[in-house]
């Protein structure tokens, strides 16, 4: 599976969510369909919970890349984003088979040191959310691992992809 936006891809027999389905937190998500295997269970038959961190970084990076930040421009800047807080809300399980869609939207950026992204994850054979996230990324410099400034390509760049949260409420 690559990660790309699946806006039109099929996933088994089940209908794909599209960005244009409703359901969705806020407009014009971002996303990454998924595919449940064994590896991602633990010993209660459903998903485990750091399996879901791991999605949200996978998405993170897929939307970077596309957004054109990739792990080189990021390296060659010596600078990065890195985690500075998680806020996961489990709701429902998902289990071996299920077919889901990630969404994420970067939602803030102060143009100086942090980035915020919004996640949710559904399922495609009912449209429920199973998860809703958000986590706060700080730019630092690789190469010391101290907190800096973002180089004006990152502001510029993440500020161009910002969604408004206001935009729930409309919907």
């Amino acid at each position: 599976m690559t990660d790309v936006q699946a806006s039109e891809t099929v996933i088994g027999n089940t209908a794909p969510l599209r960005e244009t389905c409703e359901g969705w937190a806020l407009p014009s998500p971002f996303l990454l369909p998924i595919a449940v295997s064994v590896e991602a269970l633990d010993g209660y038959g459903h998903v485990n919970n750091a399996e879901y961190v791991r999605w949200l970084e996978r998405i993170s990076w897929a939307h970077s890349e596309a957004l054109g930040l990739g792990l080189e421009h990021y390296r060659a800047q010596d600078r990065g984003m890195v985690v500075h807080r998680h806020e996961i809300d489990y709701l429902a399980s998902a289990r071996l088979g299920d077919s889901l869609m990630l969404a994420t939207w970067l939602v803030a950026c102060d143009g100086r040191l942090s980035l915020t992204r919004r996640f949710q994850l559904r399922r495609c054979s009912d449209g429920l959310t199973l998860l809703e996230a958000r986590t706060r990324f700080v730019c630092i410099e690789l190469s010391s691992g101290r907190a800096r400034r973002m180089p004006e390509a990152y502001r510029e760049c993440y500020s161009a992809a910002l969604v408004s949260e206001d935009a729930a409420s409309q919907r």
